[in-house]
């Protein structure tokens, strides 16, 4: 394939043969065992053997000279390469840089010496001296990077990035030995050219088994961290998305790269965290077609497990780095951070011992890996490069079967790969799925450890939480109750809830539950008890500083929001976003304010982009002032000595960090840890802060405001002689259709409880109209624990309306069950 050198060669086997054809590397490979039956010669090589008066010969060693410089190259750097391209471009023939492009690319050897730095460029026979200073060398760096991480995030307070909760990366430089500028050169060079294109890709199929085999069983990386380069060098590839490489070389490339030892992941993360935008989205994408493109190529069942395409698992292992890179590329905040109490223990623990057992869920929720060896969490990413939202997963969300993979996530994650690791390509539904199999398993564990106790013990417990409440002291009645089981066995809040409301008739399956739900929020949150403040503007509610309410009514706020998300219930709260950020464990910042404070927020905005002379013209100190419950003021130093500290340009931006941290923490705290409290009472063993952003729970214990009726009524069953073509039910549809959006959320609020939308939207709602007799003058009813309307059969569209508007109008206490 290589051709002996002489041009006047006769041999018809050799390349250097005027009528040599071309092979590809299958046919070559075939040929050469042909020869080698037949004990074909080889040409002789003729490197001085012509005279230099002969013209022929002297084309001959010129030819020959070329084949020798490409037969020699072990390692590219882009001069090389457009050297080579060169005398190719005159020839118009381009087999020699193919050659050398695919001898090169496919050894680990030749890629990780090509494209190095110029500083870094050095012959072989210093190789293995210069592995070991790079080696550390790159354990110098990362020292320096985390020793720079830490004195900037003590310094950061007093910064403007603590005022705004934002950061820049403050990892600095990832130093690497490959020239990635040179590297991109070359790719926008060469891969105009299809032939080019072709030589990368398969020198890549041929590169990964024995790069996978290196990462295996050799631990390549110890040895030479410059082993990374490979991976650094194929990524830049622009072409990695295209049908052929997404068949052929990604599966196997990512499977090498999800072999890679974790100091090499979070080095490559890094790394890429410093990329622009458009190459982390680039990479973002490649990997997300290689799943899309597998998923949607295969079919899977519960014989047949998406866990178990490795294809896919590795490809989702590969997209974690570039989602991390996308947190660290972002505005990170990885300060104010909420001081977590310690979870209150209970006797149950006790029990566990007696029988033997060990509760996986009492060690807490699980870090990732990768996240600690990084130092950053989601949640400390204010903005990122490119929104969470785009790493979702759409196919896989829909072939994944969550039960199976929750097992995998919860017993079996040695061996079993779940992608509740990965939960940035999971969508909300998907999770909320998840957590509710925690929720329902952690229940049935619950009611078998009480079936054990009374065993022990010789006494029957009750293996549920229930509840009895008088509907006109539902605080007093819910509030005792709860405290009992808070302080005397808190495991007690992870057992399914049934509550009861004393005087009247109905089997809790959810409905009543609802219910209490709602009556105790509205009542708690009514502006007249003094809990909390409401904002006309925003519709949202905030915690009254100068509250006269004892902790125990927010610990009680908190239980209520827990037990909701454990039952699967939805609430009609308002908080801005930043009480959501608080309970995942964050503190509150000045960009915060947005929401909860917009007035304030806008004021301090104008305070830092004031150009004026802040001190002279403003005239306000570090002493802030606020009105209590009576409407008395209040001051309050942000710093010692405060009214006698002018605000100037210098200082303005401590300012606003401490004015935020006041209004948001300090102000609050009494109220907020006692809410936080109970809120964990309940969550605090469930996968929760692992699996949700503050957004998501948002959405997880609000539902959604958007509501679909369309799909409500693509989704809905029907019973009792009803069908979708049924008169009545055409009519019923037509008339909710024509409701405005109030008289919606009433009908929702009538038949399912509460009137929002489940996470993933009406569609997920599974409604059941049934049959409820003959034509009468009887209102429709509702069975809100099974999302169930029973509707008579009304004689017409009018009376059907009208009869619906009035039961929906008075469905408070009435007609549910």
């Amino acid at each position: 394939t290589e051709g002996c050198g002489n041009g006047a060669c006769t041999n018809e086997f050799c390349a250097s043969c005027l009528g040599f054809q071309p092979l590809d590397h299958n046919t070559a490979a075939i040929r050469a065992l042909e020869l080698y039956k037949m004990n074909a010669k080889l040409c002789g090589r003729h490197s001085a053997a012509f005279p230099d008066n002969s013209k022929s010969n002297g084309c001959s060693c010129i030819h020959f000279r070329e084949n020798q410089m490409v037969a020699h190259v072990h390692y590219l750097t882009e001069e090389k390469v457009y050297e080579i391209l060169s005398i190719c471009e005159g020839k118009k023939d381009y087999s020699p840089l193919i050659r050398v492009i695919g001898r090169i690319f496919s050894s680990a050897d030749g890629l990780v010496q090509s494209f190095r730095k110029d500083k870094e460029q050095h012959p072989n026979t210093k190789e293995q001296h210069k592995t070991h200073q790079a080696k550390d060398e790159d354990k110098d760096e990362d020292d320096k990077e985390r020793t720079t991480a830490m004195e900037q995030e003590s310094e950061a307070s007093a910064s403007m990035e603590g005022a705004t909760g934002s950061t820049e990366n403050r990892l600095g430089p990832v130093e690497v030995s490959v020239d990635i500028e040179a590297v991109r050169r070359v790719y926008d060079r060469l891969l105009s050219n299809e032939k080019m294109e072709s030589a990368f890709l398969n020198a890549l199929v041929y590169l990964t088994p024995n790069v996978e085999l290196d990462l295996t069983y050799l631990d390549v990386y110890d040895t030479n961290p410059d082993y990374l380069n490979i991976f650094i060098i194929v990524m830049e590839n622009s072409s990695l998305h295209s049908p052929e490489y997404l068949e052929m070389a990604m599966p196997l490339f990512c499977k090498c790269m999800s072999k890679l030892p974790l100091p090499a992941l979070a080095k490559l993360t890094r790394l890429w965290s410093q990329y622009s935008v458009e190459h982390i989205r680039r990479m973002m994408e490649t990997f997300q077609q290689l799943i899309t493109y597998t998923v949607i190529s295969n079919e899977y069942d519960s014989d047949s497990l998406v866990n178990d395409d490795e294809c896919v698992v590795a490809a989702a292992k590969c997209l974690k780095l570039v989602f991390y890179a996308n947190v660290l590329g972002g505005d990170l905040d990885t300060g104010h951070n909420e001081e977590e109490e310690p979870a209150s223990e209970s006797s149950e623990l006790t029990l566990q011992e007696l029988l033997g057992e060990e509760r996986s869920s009492k060690k807490g929720p699980r870090v990732d890996p990768l996240e600690k060896e990084l130092g950053v969490r989601t949640l400390d990413c204010r903005r990122p490069l490119i929104p969470f939202e785009e790493f979702v997963n759409e196919p896989l969300n829909d072939v994944l079967e969550m039960d199976k993979d929750f097992t995998f996530f919860k017993v079996d994650s040695e061996s079993k790969f779940s992608f509740q690791s990965c939960p940035f390509i999971l969508n909300a539904c998907t999770k909320s799925l998840g957590l509710y199999y925690d929720n329902r398993i952690s229940m049935y564990s619950e009611r078998r450890i009480t079936a054990l106790y009374s065993l022990v013990q010789g006494q029957q417990l009750n293996p549920y939480l229930r509840l009895k409440v008088r509907r006109d002291h539902i605080i007093d009645d819910a509030l005792v109750r709860l405290e009992m089981i808070a302080m005397e066995n808190p495991a007690d809040l992870r057992k399914q809830l049934f509550v009861e409301f004393e005087g009247e008739q109905g089997v809790d399956e959810g409905g009543v539950s609802k219910e209490f739900f709602q009556l105790v929020l509205e009542e708690m949150f009514n502006p007249d008890i003094g809990m909390f403040t409401y904002d006309e503007s925003t519709k949202l509610f905030w915690y009254n500083p100068s509250s006269l309410e004892n902790e125990a009514q927010f610990t009680l706020i908190g239980i209520v929001l827990g037990l909701a998300i454990y039952n699967n219930c939805i609430l009609d709260v308002h908080f801005p976003m930043v009480v959501y950020r608080k309970l995942m464990g964050k503190k509150g910042t000045y960009l915060d304010l947005t929401d909860s404070h917009p007035v304030l927020y806008q004021s301090l905005r104008e305070l830092l982009d004031y150009e004026g002379d802040v001190e002279e013209d403003m005239m306000i100190t570090f002493q802030i002032s606020q009105t209590d419950l009576f409407g008395d003021p209040i001051t309050y130093d942000l710093k010692e000595n405060g009214d006698k500290i002018p605000v100037n340009a210098d200082n303005r931006k401590e300012f606003v960090s401490l004015y935020g941290d006041y209004i948001l923490n300090k102000s609050v705290e009494r109220q907020f840890k006692a809410f936080r409290r109970g809120f964990q009472m309940v969550t605090n063993e469930s996968p929760l802060k692992c699996l949700f952003r503050p957004e998501e729970v948002e959405l997880l214990i609000c539902g959604s405001r958007n509501l679909d009726f369309q799909a409500l009524e693509e989704t809905t069953e029907y019973d009792g002689g009803y069908s979708k073509d049924c008169r009545i039910i055409k009519d019923f549809w037509e008339t909710v259709h024509s409701f405005g959006e109030e008289d919606k959320r009433l009908f929702l609020q009538f038949t399912t409880g509460t009137d929002r939308a489940p996470v993933g939207g009406l569609g997920k709602l599974k409604m059941i109209i049934a049959k409820n007799g003959p034509d009468t003058d009887r209102l429709p009813t509702s069975h809100t624990c099974f999302n169930a309307l029973l509707l008579p059969e009304y004689d017409s569209k009018e009376k059907l309306k009208e009869r619906l508007l009035k039961a929906i109008t008075y469905a408070k206490g009435f007609g549910m069950l």
